[in-house]
């Protein structure tokens, strides 16, 4: 399936999930799709949740997943650590693996078929959510190269994305009024989540550049998000585009 089919069908699966068991369930077949070991979405803290890290969606293995919440695995995870505090996508081979608990750790995890290689994007949402989206591989490290560099723009898409749908089905995000966007901000929109650039927007368009930055800005403003990435994603989430 080619990158761009297995982005737009993963995103309409998420967005008819009725519910968390649903999503969780999509979880599972999206990482099946890219052909990737497992996918998780960590809910950091959320407005509406006094909990601690209120929501686990994860393809990981049940025996993992006891071990590493009895063991309170949250205060040593160098990943969550490092998601929480950071912007950027977290590569698993930058983090600090050799320290002593971090180590053991990662030997625990990698024993129980996590992933040899992985990497965590930080989401951001626009009440003060704050989730991490993880994807690990078992493969070569030069496929785990390759697939970096075809699939993380789908990735951060789907992180954004999949994130919305869990604040929403989990009651942790509150329902706001719809924005109204522009014909001009929805097709910028629309024309960015299928992968084009602004040079190629306008030229579609038959704008300027400066012209779509204009209307991707306004987008984002009026979607209360930070990135144009978050607002392809709302967008989408509410069925906008």
């Amino acid at each position: 399936m080619l990158s761009s089919s297995r982005f737009f069908y993963s995103l309409d699966r998420i967005s008819a999930a009725p519910t968390l068991r649903d999503l969780e369930t999509t979880l599972d077949e999206v990482r099946h799709i890219y052909a990737i070991s497992h996918m998780v979405l960590h809910v950091t803290r959320s407005s509406g949740a006094a909990a601690i890290n209120p929501l686990l969606m994860l393809t990981y293995p049940p025996e993992w997943v006891k071990q590493y919440l009895e063991r309170d695995y949250f205060s040593i995870d160098p990943v969550v650590r490092l998601g929480r505090r950071g912007f950027l996508p977290v590569e698993w081979s930058a983090s600090k693996w050799d320290s002593g608990r971090a180590r053991v750790f990662f030997n625990e995890a990698m024993a129980f078929g996590v992933g040899r290689q992985g990497v965590t994007l930080p989401v951001r949402g626009p009440q003060g959510e704050r989730s991490l989206f993880t994807v690990t591989s078992n493969h070569p490290d030069a496929y785990w190269r390759q697939f970096r560099m075809d699939s993380m723009r789908d990735l951060q898409f789907l992180a954004h994305h999949l994130h919305d749908r869990a604040m929403v089905l989990s009651g942790m995000r509150k329902i706001v009024d719809i924005p109204q966007l522009s014909r001009r901000e929805l097709q910028c929109l629309e024309m960015t989540a299928s992968g084009l650039m602004a040079k190629q927007i306008c030229a579609r368009l038959s704008i300027s550049v400066s012209a779509v930055q204009l209307y991707l800005a306004s987008a984002r403003r009026k979607l209360t998000v930070a990135t144009t990435s978050e607002a392809v994603a709302k967008a989408t989430a509410l069925e906008l585009i």
